[in-house]
């Protein structure tokens, strides 16, 4: 790890927000202000929040990219925490973004998001790719559930909004700095970006072994479900990115979206659907039902979780 690297501030605590409110009022009275009025302006909360995310934010800067050595484990690396990256619950895939994504996946450069497989000395032919894709990855908990279950292979989360992927990058930087010493963590990783859009920037065709759909956002409203993360077009670009044989996973607690990507997925003539008996035997299955955020405050609400799985058949003879 870089010099630069290890001068990192320390987590955020009380006199430091102590420190900068001080640094406010001061400043509101040297415009005419009061007190009161700066407090008035930017309430404690928001401002303590405010404080946390410019410092994490200089902290990812200087260590996304790290490649952690085992004299770098640091077991009193904080995990980032959830209430200060609120976002909203959902965000509207068709508006512009103004997202960053690469023009073909030839150009994208993975070894900014997965540092400990890339060197200087690697080649094009031993470059490793993703295999497994969280779409709508949410705060990450099935990435880091399924981080050291699939240690060979690099899972990718993609998430549209701001904060929550900032949260993952976050979580992501504290975890492999806490398993420096075993090279935990290294195989997993997130970046911004709308799936419904952009897929096929990232991906080449049958690089995907596995692609989830956990809990995605169920447009209750009619003029809303063109919106809905499975669709008769976007299936066939599911089918271009996972390989045959590849797995299809959807977990919801929104019986309506179950049976509106069930039908989809199964009128696609490249899907076949598995049966319960696979899903109760496969370790992926039970991962997303347990470890996922949402799949937690399910079962907390005890509430129901519809899952369906499918097989990626191989291509048709010409």
């Amino acid at each position: 790890m870089s010099e630069e690297a290890g001068n990192i501030q320390a987590p955020i605590t009380e006199p430091v927000i102590a420190q900068v409110a001080a640094e406010v009022v001061s400043s509101a009275e040297i415009s005419g202000e009061t007190p009161a009025d700066a407090e008035s302006e930017l309430s404690a909360k928001q401002y303590k929040r405010q404080v946390y995310r410019q410092q994490q934010e200089e902290k990812r800067t200087q260590l996304k990219h790290t490649r952690f050595e085992a004299d770098d484990a640091d077991n009193t690396a904080q995990l980032p925490k959830k209430r200060f990256y609120r976002q909203r619950a959902h965000s509207n895939p068709f508006s512009d973004h103004q997202l960053e994504y690469p023009l073909n996946p030839q150009a994208m450069d993975w070894s900014k998001l997965y540092p400990a497989y890339f060197n200087d000395n690697t080649k094009p032919e031993d470059l490793k790719k993703v295999t497994i894709a969280d779409i709508g990855c949410g705060f990450g908990g099935l990435l880091t559930a399924l981080s050291p279950l699939l240690p060979d292979n690099l899972i990718l989360g993609m998430e549209i909004r701001v904060q929550v992927t900032n949260y993952v990058e976050d979580r992501i930087i504290a975890l492999r700095q806490q398993h420096a010493k075993t090279g935990g963590y290294n195989n997993i990783s997130v970046l911004r970006g709308n799936a419904m859009k952009f897929l096929p920037n990232f991906f080449e065709r049958g690089q995907l072994e596995k692609i989830f759909f956990c809990f995605p956002d169920p447009h209750f409203k009619q003029r809303k479900h063109k919106a809905r993360i499975v669709t008769t077009t976007l299936c066939s670009e599911y089918a271009y990115a996972v390989k045959p044989g590849g797995i299809v996973y959807t977990i919801t607690d929104v019986l309506d979206l179950h049976e509106w990507m069930v039908k989809h997925l199964q009128a696609h003539p490249l899907f076949e659907r598995l049966d319960k008996e696979w899903e109760d035997q496969d370790i992926c299955v039970q991962t997303m039902r347990e470890e996922t955020e949402e799949g937690k405050k399910v079962a907390r609400n005890k509430g129901s979780k519809y899952v369906a799985c499918f097989r990626r058949l191989d291509n048709p003879p010409l």
